[in-house]
Parts: C-alpha cells; structure tokens; sequence
C-alpha cells in the first residue's frame, strides 16, 4: 500500500514540475475571452465605404501597420462633423508651448531608450506573475498582479492635507460605485 502510495506521489511531482517547465505559456493578465460560442458585438467594427481613387497611378505604396483609408476613425469623423480639423488630431510631437515643462522634466537627463526597457522589466514581471497563476477556470489576473503597486490614494490624499494643500474632495473611504 505504501509503495503505491509513493508511485502515486512521484507521478503528481512529475505532472506538476512538467507543467510548470519553461517553454511557450500565456503570460498575458487579462482574459478577455467570453468562451460563449458567439461573436463579440463590441469587436466587430464597421469600415467606410470602398472608393476607386481618381488616378491609380498617383496611390501611396502600401506600409505595413500603416492606417489604411477605409479604417474607422472615430475621433476624427466626430471633429469633422462639429466643424473643426480632423488634421489638428495627428501626432506631431510636443506642442511648442510645453517646451518649458519637457525642459524642467528632463533637465537632469533622460534616457532614450526609456520604454523599450520599461516594456522589457514588464514582460519580465508578467512572465514571473504568470508562472503560479494556473486556474482551472480562466479569470482576469491583472489587477491581482499589479494590486502591490498601486497607490494609495487616500494616504497620499491624507499626506497633503497634512501639508496645508488644498485637495479636491473625495468619495468617504470604501466608497464602491
């Protein structure tokens, strides 16, 4: 009896330590499936309309990522249709009136390559998060993950009022919506 015991042991060890072996394993936080067999309405994006431009010739080459003409943009459609500049939405850096501010945020330097590295420590750390976290029903892991490195803003709401700044009000403490 205790012999079978032991094989029994011994092959639970072997089955737990073969599923936790590295290799390929889902260390994304969020599960975002809704495992119900049926389409999710919210992903399902409507396209505009198909047009044959005027001359075949004069069409951009195509990039890949690169937005293509047919792609949703809701922000811009809903500037046009308030009557402003869907064009003032582009990206084109920092506004020229923030150059004081990004001077006296980098006047001690920056570093370049600052979200490559950042985005390298986080899978680093969603990749050790992930290695305990098998749950034989899927749930949304991503706020248990983060939960030691949010702020608490009541203490630090506490902490300038004890200064003399004046604060907003707040919701009384455990307010939940």
């Amino acid at each position: 009896m205790a012999m079978k015991l032991a094989q029994v042991a011994l092959m639970l060890g072997v089955t737990g330590l073969a599923a936790c072996s590295p290799g390929e394993r889902d260390i994304r936080l969020h599960r975002l499936k809704t495992n119900s067999g049926q389409p999710e309405e919210f992903a399902i994006l409507p396209t505009k309309p198909l047009q044959t431009p005027p001359n075949f010739a004069e069409l951009p080459a195509p990039v890949p990522g690169a937005a293509n003409r047919t792609d949703p943009t809701p922000k811009a459609d809903a500037v046009a249709a308030l009557g402003g500049n869907p064009a003032r939405l582009a990206e084109t850096g920092a506004p020229a009136g923030d150059g004081a501010l990004i001077g006296t945020a980098s006047r001690f330097g920056r570093d370049p390559q600052i979200r490559t590295r950042l985005a390298a420590e986080d899978l680093a750390y969603r990749k050790r998060k992930s290695l305990f976290s098998y749950k034989i029903v899927p749930q949304d892991e991503y706020y248990d993950a983060y939960r030691s490195q949010w702020l608490d803003t009541y203490a630090v709401l506490d902490a300038f009022r004890r200064a003399g700044a004046r604060t907003p009000s707040a919701p009384p403490q455990g307010y939940e919506d």
